[in-house]
């Protein structure tokens, strides 16, 4: 009696255990729960709850079966619009077709953008942590550092047709291809050249593609960068797929990265799902364009908002394509004194797509919250010059677009058509400047700012990119405070130096004068972003950027010279930064509103920046604006010059600064200007006036005389006294 006693209470214990486990995953956000709790409560079979007005049909295959998965039946993709080419499937479904009859254009689960998280990917065995199967993405890198950590691929712990790598979609999903890749490494060569695509509803049943003679042998990889795209014979609708390679190259072991295409399916009772879904409720146009795409969106912004909005091109790519630019102002085609410019400009490596649709989204958003009267937008509008350059690189994005969202590999595109990289493409100003500071008794000296390009990259046989001088150009001919080049492949915002001051050092941490400006404009950039500060985000490929709050010196993640970041800050006024906006360089098309989302409000900050530290006219007694005057702060090593009219802005963190202006012919002067902590620049201007010496000069030349310089008098006064002699 006592031991029945005893078990009863256990049991009813037991009982009120796990109901209080249910209450607590009912109220705690699955987002908030232990990893490990998410997977217990949400590890429940989809398969039990029948959708609404639908047979439910159980899953009893036994294992080696061919089980009743159900072939996909014609259903709109949630989230994003069905394409011309959907809705005439759906019309011809209607006269008696099958859908079947033309693959489905299902988009990738997220292996590559990180939405599958390492938790929903699993495998057989792994040679070790660094090569698990949270390793297996898409495009995913290793770096030159292949650790325990952070490698390239997963990699199976043996050698025998027994591996596998399985993804955990969470929800019924219509799968309908697998994209893969080899191994990423600089020292070894693994692929599978062949597998096997299995599918299940309990991750223990597992049915095999089959076609009629059998089970479908895949045609995998030939090399390790190239993805390769099989489409599934017919849809098949699961929560699980694996694969199983059957064959791997001779020399190597079975590695992959790989990508799933599949269309979730609606689920109102996947809470996990719901939670996490993301949608914009901005009316633009979320897809992929082409060139002649590009330049009639930016014709309809234009005829939209012809009052504000101007297009021109600053030049032509290698293939002849102009490179066209969308300038947004209440006065376009026109400087105005005292107003900033600002510019973004992306698709430098033809492959990184995110950043030129952002800037096409921009546009839109722009001229529609102009028209509907949005306060904020208007007043940035009003108040700033912005120069909008989508495609720096048009011939590499031709390629890039050609083989699709997925199938470009890591590197197709980057290039422009002559094979130069535009970023790292411009004149190293950096070593320039720090030979003459090292040398401190060298006769050519170096100025802090506006440093001269040199000669040699000037001449026609230097290997410089037609597009890298349309921007040098484009740069020396507007006078910009701020800009932003929007990059691919990862999620942080990157400021200068990009080079490494010490020669024998590929990364150290090398600040300019103003590193505590460049660190600011970073961060508004990145704490505003959905993603960048996101503790619980994990990294995109080998560097976690969190310690930095999503923000990195440039020399401290890898040495580049000749960046567009440091010319720019070297040869101009401008405070240039780069803008990694996403871990995938090329997103499918129903990313981007998501992707919008993300960057929106960061695209918005950052500009408002321009607007920060101090700015003001610098005048004659005549209250004429003089040119080519040289604007420094007290402390900064680091100066900046006026502009044609004589304006200036000059970007600074909040605190109080002694300014000083000097200009040949002029009196130098100096004043205490206060930076404030509400946006808009501090207004100090300058009034000077010419020198003795200048007053002299201008007054002779008047009279049509010219002024005896003081050497030259001296001269003459002894040649007389040796005739006296």
């Amino acid at each position: 009696m006592i031991a029945r006693g005893r078990s009863r209470l256990c049991l009813a214990l037991c009982t009120f255990g796990l109901a209080l486990l249910g209450d607590v995953s009912r109220a705690v956000p699955m987002d908030d729960q232990d990893y490990y709790l998410q997977e217990i409560t949400n590890r429940d079979h989809y398969y039990s709850f029948p959708y609404p007005g639908e047979e439910f049909f159980p899953f009893t295959e036994q294992p080696g079966e061919a089980g009743p998965i159900r072939a996909a039946e014609t259903e709109e993709r949630p989230g994003f619009k069905p394409s011309r080419k959907e809705l005439k499937q759906k019309k011809n479904n209607k006269k008696g077709k099958s859908i079947l009859e033309t693959p489905p254009d299902c988009p990738p689960l997220g292996l590559e953008t990180l939405k599958i998280t390492d938790f929903q990917l699993h495998a057989s065995t792994a040679k070790r942590y660094g090569l698990g199967a949270h390793r297996g993405r898409l495009n995913i890198q290793a770096g030159v550092n292949e650790n325990d950590f952070y490698d390239g691929a997963w990699c199976a712990g043996r050698n025998d047709p027994y591996q596998w790598i399985e993804v955990d979609a969470r929800r019924l999903t219509k799968f309908t291809g697998v994209i893969t890749q080899g191994r990423n490494s600089l020292w070894s060569s693994n692929w599978v050249t062949s597998y096997r695509v299995l599918v299940s509803n309990d991750s223990h049943a597992w049915t095999a593609v089959r076609n009629e003679s059998g089970d479908v042998i895949f045609e995998g990889n030939s090399e390790k960068e190239i993805p390769v795209l099989n489409m599934l014979p017919v849809p098949l609708v699961a929560r699980y797929i694996r694969i199983n390679p059957r064959s791997w190259f001779e020399e190597g072991s079975i590695c992959m990265r790989l990508e799933i295409l599949g269309c979730p399916l609606p689920d109102p009772n996947n809470y996990y799902h719901r939670r996490n879904e993301m949608t914009t409720t901005d009316n633009l146009d979320f897809k992929h364009h082409n060139y002649k795409e590009m330049r009639q969106l930016m014709k309809t912004v234009n005829k939209m908002c012809p009052n504000i909005t101007r297009i021109y091109n600053i030049g032509k790519s290698y293939q002849g394509l102009k490179l066209y630019a969308v300038e947004i102002s209440d006065n376009p085609g026109e400087h105005e004194v005292g107003e900033p410019e600002f510019h973004y400009i992306a698709g430098a490596h033809g492959n990184e797509v995110l950043g030129r649709e952002l800037i096409l989204l921009l546009m839109q958003f722009m001229c529609q919250e102009y028209l509907a009267g949005n306060p904020r937008i208007v007043h940035l509008i009003q108040d700033t010059r912005i120069h909008l350059l989508p495609s720096v690189n048009p011939d590499g994005y031709d390629k890039a677009y050609k083989a699709g969202s997925e199938l470009g590999g890591w590197s197709l595109g980057r290039w422009t058509q002559d094979g130069i990289d535009i970023n790292n493409n411009f004149p190293d100003l950096n070593s320039l400047l720090w030979e003459s500071e090292d040398q401190k008794k060298s006769k050519r000296k170096v100025p802090n700012h506006h440093i001269p390009i040199p000669d040699w990259y000037l001449s026609e046989n230097a290997t410089v990119a037609v597009e890298t001088r349309a921007i040098i150009a484009w740069m020396e001919k507007i006078p910009f405070v701020l800009g932003g080049n929007l990059q691919g492949g990862e999620l942080v915002v990157a400021y200068p130096y990009d080079m490494v001051r010490s020669m024998w050092k590929t990364q150290d941490y090398t600040p300019t004068p103003d590193d505590h400006v460049f660190r600011w404009l970073a961060y508004s950039y990145a704490s505003t972003h959905r993603l960048m500060t996101d503790a619980r985000r994990r990294a995109c490929h080998t560097e976690d950027f969190q310690k930095e709050d999503g923000t990195v010196n440039g020399a401290s993640w890898h040495t580049v010279a000749g960046s567009i970041n440091d010319f720019s800050y070297l040869h101009t006024n401008c405070f240039e930064l780069s803008i990694y906006v996403g871990c995938d360089k090329y997103p499918h098309e129903s990313e981007l509103p998501e992707e919008w989302e993300n960057n929106r409000e960061s695209l918005i900050v950052f500009m408002e920046q321009v607007h920060r530290g101090i700015k003001g006219i610098v005048k004659d007694v005549h209250g004429k604006g003089i040119p080519n005057a040289v604007i420094s702060v007290e402390g900064v090593n680091h100066d900046i010059r006026t502009g044609a009219d004589g304006d200036y802005w000059r970007l600074l963190n909040p605190g109080e600064y002694v300014v000083g202006v000097k200009a040949e012919g002029y009196t130098a002067a100096t004043k205490t200007c206060e930076v404030g902590y509400d946006m808009g620049a501090t207004r100090c201007d300058f009034t000077i006036s010419k020198t003795n010496l200048a007053r002299i000069k201008e007054i002779m030349r008047k009279f049509g005389k010219q002024p005896l310089s003081l050497s030259a008098r001296r001269l003459r006064q002894r040649a007389r006294r040796w005739q006296r002699w």
